[in-house]
């Protein structure tokens, strides 16, 4: 993108809070990491303030505001997680703007949910197989294991540990024997 004239970069001032991130860096939704690192480099050289200091005041602001947004819009699509985080925001709600706090409490949720959970009902019943798997009491923990399997059957970390739970109970019963 060559240095932009004072009309458009007044132009991209008023609207820059209407795009989203893809738009403000030219991206396609689909874009590969590289092709936004490349895209950001690009778009940021135009707007940095180094760039912009033969312009007027007023111009140097409106430069400095967008500059702002395109490095925030790298920070949020570089991250595969902040990425997918937004990518769902802007599905869900449309907003284009995700401030690092919320990617970050995204991210936590959708872990903490996908180690624990994501039902009440599953959640109590993995938390119970856990104290019973650090009891090694492992037919307690296969028990809890698929009650917590039928509230979330697609839980796939359910599912391994429920594995784990009959390995260790065979060999404990083959150990007796």
């Amino acid at each position: 993108m060559p240095n932009l004239a004072p009309l458009e970069i007044q132009a991209l001032a008023k609207i820059v809070d209407e795009l989203d991130y893809y738009q403000i860096l030219h991206l396609k939704n689909a874009a590969s990491g590289s092709e936004i690192k490349k895209a950001y480099h690009a778009t940021s050289r135009n707007f940095h303030p180094d760039t912009n200091r033969r312009l007027s005041s007023e111009l140097q602001e409106e430069c400095s505001r967008i500059s702002k947004r395109v490095t925030e819009a790298y920070c949020v699509l570089r991250d595969p997680r902040r990425r997918r985080a937004y990518d769902a925001q802007l599905e869900d709600d449309g907003r284009l703007r995700m401030q690092l706090s919320e990617a970050r409490a995204v991210h936590v949720k959708q872990r903490t949910e996908e180690r624990e959970g994501k039902t009440p009902q599953g959640r109590q019943f993995y938390r119970k197989a856990s104290e019973d798997m650090a009891r090694e009491d492992w037919a307690s923990a296969e028990r809890n294991l698929r009650m917590a399997m039928t509230f979330e059957p697609d839980n796939a970390l359910f599912r391994e540990y429920l594995e784990d739970a009959r390995g260790n109970k065979q060999r404990a019963a083959n150990e007796k024997s």
